[in-house]
């Protein structure tokens, strides 16, 4: 005998697989164009997020360059570290903008991007050259603060000495006007022993040129350490992104 519950089960399970075919076929279209609208959105809100952030980084640097003064070693150095360390929000903004290639461009998005593919070129050969200009940059400021705190050093050292020849050369008078003026100004001086007054300032004076040159000394390389320092930063970030800045470019040949 035929066993109709088994061919009845068999013949359902047929039916309804060919019906979910039929339904998936037909709705195929639909369920597609829902994911890519969908997709599409979600690239859309990325893309206007790089135009913000592009608008703020360019609004960034010009607050950094101005007021210019091109020719300022110094001036040049901490504008290189400024505009490296701002570096990450227009590279970010650019990603996000060439997000999707050529997905769903307008006429005058197009033009755009074609500029902007070139402009990272731009930026790339605008970061290498900033290598060796920061390198002689760094270099000058080096030489000009040790110059500076040596100058600065020097006056005080001259100063040290003008009381030593006084000192060596006054007169009693001389010694007990010293003595007075001292005095006025806090310092404790025994205006009647100006010999014992000379002797003490004079063992003084020895131990402060030499406490003056080590400080001078300790200033110049703590300066030197911290110039450095932010150089070697500033520099390797301006070649990883004239990197990523040609890697974009190479990137873009679509929008060329």
């Amino acid at each position: 005998m035929f066993d109709y519950p088994r061919l009845w089960s068999g013949a359902c399970i047929r039916s309804w697989a060919a019906s979910r075919e039929i339904f998936l076929n037909n709705n195929s279209d639909y369920f597609m164009n829902d994911l890519q609208g969908e997709q599409g959105f979600s690239i859309y809100r990325l893309r206007w997020i790089g135009y913000g952030l592009l608008i703020l980084s360019v609004l960034d640097t010009i607050a950094v360059l101005i007021p210019a003064n091109f020719g300022n070693r110094l001036w040049e150095l901490q504008t290189i570290g400024a505009v490296v360390e701002r570096v990450p929000v227009p590279l970010l903004a650019m990603a996000l903008i060439f997000f999707g290639e050529g997905y769903d461009r307008r006429g005058l998005e197009d033009l755009f991007l074609k500029v902007l593919s070139w402009v990272c070129l731009l930026l790339g050969l605008v970061f290498l050259l900033m290598l060796p200009l920061g390198i002689f940059g760094t270099i000058y400021v080096n030489n000009q603060n040790n110059q500076q705190i040596t100058t600065q050093a020097n006056q005080q050292l001259a100063q040290l000495q003008q009381v030593e020849e006084r000192l060596n050369k006054g007169s009693p008078e001389d010694l007990r006007n010293l003595a007075g003026e001292l005095t006025r100004l806090g310092v404790q001086a025994d205006t009647q022993n100006p010999q014992q007054l000379k002797e003490q300032i004079l063992s003084r004076i020895t131990p402060a040129k030499e406490r003056l040159q080590t400080q001078s000394a300790a200033v110049q390389q703590s300066q030197r350490v911290g110039l450095f320092k932010n150089a070697v930063k500033w520099l390797l970030g301006a070649l990883i992104s004239s990197v990523l800045f040609f890697t974009l470019w190479r990137g873009t040949d679509w929008a060329r």
